[in-house]
């Protein structure tokens, strides 16, 4: 009977993801699908919830839906992201609202990125990913020339 338990050097610490949204089987269907591909989830149906899950459950990255109850995702995005203790936390935006207007007003409030629903799975891992590991910032001037002398 084998044993074998993973040594602390090969145990990652799952990433927390905290999913802002009213509509249940949204909230479900989110929930799953991140289980699935290894993080660690909770869940807010409204924003007050959500501003205290944010204080306790301390998430890496943010999915939230802009019509909620009580309080919009605009105002939940520019509380945290106008905190010292909480800016530096992604915030994923994943609404119905698709205008123009709806993304700059979301982009305006801090939002790190923004997806309409319906969305693509795939598109959305995609996305978290990227927020939860961005590149290091590009030089500009590209690689450096040979020095010829």
């Amino acid at each position: 009977m084998n044993t074998e338990t993973a040594t602390p050097n090969t145990v990652q610490t799952k990433k927390r993801i905290l999913i802002v949204e009213d509509e249940v089987n949204m909230q479900e269907l989110l929930k799953f699908r991140l289980q699935e591909n290894g993080y660690e989830v909770a869940v807010a149906g409204e924003g007050f919830v959500a501003l205290t899950k944010v204080r306790t459950f301390r998430p890496h990255l943010i999915i939230l839906d802009l019509m909620l109850p009580k309080m919009d995702g605009y105002t939940i995005c520019r509380l945290l992201k106008f905190n010292d203790g909480y800016k530096g936390i992604p915030v994923l935006i994943l609404s119905a609202r698709s205008s123009e207007d709806d993304i700059s007003r979301g982009m305006a409030m801090g939002a790190d990125g923004y997806m309409t629903k319906p969305y693509e799975p795939a598109e959305l891992l995609a996305k978290i990913k990227e927020l939860l590991n961005p590149a290091p910032p590009s030089d500009s001037a590209g690689p450096a020339a040979p020095n010829p002398g």
